[in-house]
């Protein structure tokens, strides 16, 4: 009978420990599979990665700003105009703007995910990159607790759980603090002006009447559509708002208001209420909402302080 001396035994254990290694190394696609992230974007469509992102295109400036604020800022490898903030995002090269994507630009940085904006983006461009194979994260946040939950699931797909969980905590603690505060206060009925002209507002859908309401804020177009509407000056004047709010761009709004002064029977002219608040903080998805929304709730106590005078 055969026998193994101590040598060939030590061999044989070795080839077998040689082949469960093997045997692992073979099943290690499946358990990748498992580790897949994966999560349902504002749109409902799920989003599957193989792994967390490393290379990331953001197709929006709030975007941009989310991806900052979850940790993942540092694998952000492009990004649309006016994607100012913070200030490393100012450096990034460029793949379009509002109107156009540069889809051979983005395709050629061989991204692992891109964060889009689902009504600011081309629609027809966006599904083009959906075809091509890229994973795209379509940001749509029309609700303040949107952008917190927006912040997580980029968390999710970036591998950035800790850092994201905590700004989306931050954000929803000083939101609850805000409305809490203003629960009881006398309502304001407010006209928030998009665009002078032609006159555009936004209706109650849109993320900023979710902030005129936190705030007591009361939209007199809410109920109008689409989400961001043209309104004429009688239709205003027949609203008869207590404040009117614009976004303040330093170049193109500041004085946009000053046509109303005109009209000195408007409850919001004779009160003095045209307010210009800082419409980055406010019109962009991300957690500088709060300080927009902060700043919303200030100038809507001043409205109240006045109108109490009034009355």
């Amino acid at each position: 009978m055969q026998t193994f001396s101590p040598f060939r035994l030590h061999r044989a254990l070795i080839r077998r420990k040689h082949l469960a290694s093997s045997m692992v190394l073979a099943l290690m696609p499946v358990a990748a599979q498992a580790a897949n992230v994966s999560v349902l974007d504002d749109t409902g469509a799920r989003v599957t990665l193989n792994a967390p992102a490393q290379r990331i295109v953001s197709l929006a400036p709030h975007a941009t700003e989310l991806l900052f604020a979850a940790g993942a800022g540092a694998r952000v490898v492009a990004a649309t105009e006016y994607s100012d903030y913070p200030a490393a995002a100012a450096k990034l090269p460029r793949v379009g703007g509002y109107h156009a994507l540069d889809l051979e630009r983005i395709v050629a940085l061989k991204p692992d995910l891109v964060v889009g904006w689902a009504s600011g983006n081309p629609a027809a461009q966006l599904e083009r990159l959906k075809r091509m194979g890229v994973p795209v994260f379509l940001s749509e946040p029309r609700r303040l607790d949107t952008i917190a939950s927006d912040l997580e699931r980029i968390g999710v797909l970036t591998g950035n759980d800790g850092e994201a969980k905590a700004a989306a905590k931050n954000l929803r603690e000083g939101i609850e603090t805000l409305r809490q505060r203003y629960a009881s206060r006398k309502p304001v009925r407010v006209f928030y002006q998009v665009w002078s002209d032609p006159l555009q507002t936004l209706n109650g859908k849109h993320m900023v009447s979710d902030v005129l309401s936190l705030c007591g804020g009361r939209n007199v177009f809410a109920e109008l559509d689409p989400i961001a509407p043209t309104v004429t000056r009688e239709a205003v004047l027949k609203a008869a708002p207590e404040a009117i709010l614009t976004g303040r761009e330093p170049a193109t709004d500041q004085g946009s208001l000053d046509a109303w002064r005109a009209w000195k029977a408007l409850p919001a002219v004779a009160l003095g209420n045209l307010f210009y608040v800082d419409g980055d903080h406010l019109n962009r998805a991300g957690p500088r909402i709060l300080a927009g929304a902060q700043e919303v709730c200030a100038v809507l106590d001043q409205a109240r302080e006045r109108l109490a005078g009034k009355r």
